[in-house]
């Protein structure tokens, strides 16, 4: 099992977490919502829980819960600028559909 994380990504990630003055990573995960049923959830870790595991690439430890990781497996998560646009991107070879908007997936 394996998330990995691109260069850019990475700087971003960490960028976020100096601005933030703690957190040891970034936590991955998925929630019940949309039109297609499951939606990424991105946000800042203090403090590991049991069922975490933690994977570290680029210099950025990102930890998937146990529920998420068997939808998340395989997953790059990306930082792509396109226009004014900018975000986070996630190649997830598991998805099967996602919704018209983009915003959520199916497995």
């Amino acid at each position: 099992m394996a998330i990995t994380v691109t260069e850019s990504a990475a700087a971003r990630a960490n960028a976020f977490l100096q601005n933030r003055g703690s957190g040891i990573g970034l936590r991955l995960g998925v929630k019940t919502t949309g039109c297609s049923g499951l939606a990424y959830v991105l946000e800042f870790v203090d403090d590991l829980n049991e069922d975490d595991t933690v994977f570290e690439d680029n210099g950025v430890k990102v930890i998937v819960d146990g529920k998420s990781l068997s939808y998340l497996d395989g997953t790059q998560l990306d930082f792509v600028k396109e226009g004014l646009n900018e975000g986070f991107q996630f190649t997830n070879p598991n998805v099967n559909g996602e919704c018209g908007c983009g915003e959520s997936f199916t497995v």
